[in-house]
């Protein structure tokens, strides 16, 4: 599961205002209503209200813009993957919905089954399942919830909405 993805923009899709270090931004990945490819939309966070997507939105998150370091390497970021979905979606630094945490539980058990992240318990409240990632040994932790049909069925009309789902591009 892979397709190219456009890095965070420098400024808002709605109001053209550069982001700052510390602004609330909400990204969204929209496939076109044209069968055009996934496009992200950086939006302000109080911005979001005039964003009107051409197309389904497949999922949002909202993160705190922190600007890049100079040795950052940009391209690194282009490639989206389930792997790169998962660290983006279950960094700490990205407020929770249930579209995201929906896509961060089904990508849970999709990495631990590629051997990318081991379950390392829960937390002591029992909320959240803890997982190392293999490569960074970052640990991040996910909700716990119950994988039953009508999980699965949401997660393949996310996954459909990206053209990643009976039959679209791996």
């Amino acid at each position: 599961m892979e397709m190219i993805l456009q890095p965070l923009s420098a400024a808002c899709f709605v109001c053209g205002q550069p982001f700052a270090a510390g602004d609330r931004i909400v990204s969204y990945l929209v496939k076109s209503g044209t069968g055009g490819p996934v496009a992200r939309y950086d939006v302000l966070a109080d911005r979001a209200d005039a964003f009107v997507p051409e197309g389904a939105v497949a999922c949002r998150w909202v993160q705190v813009h922190k600007p890049k370091a100079r040795d950052e390497n940009p391209e690194r970021a282009l490639k989206l993957t389930a792997e790169g979905l998962f660290l983006t979606l279950a960094d700490p630094a990205t407020e929770p919905t249930p579209e995201t945490t929906r896509l961060v539980q089904f990508l849970a058990i999709l990495l631990e089954r590629k051997k990318l992240i081991r379950p390392r318990g829960r937390t002591p409240d029992g909320l959240r399942e803890m997982y190392e990632h293999g490569r960074t040994k970052q640990v991040y932790e996910v909700p716990v919830g119950e994988v039953t049909p009508e999980f699965f069925v949401a997660v393949q009309g996310q996954l459909g909405a990206l053209g990643l789902a009976k039959g679209g591009p791996n």
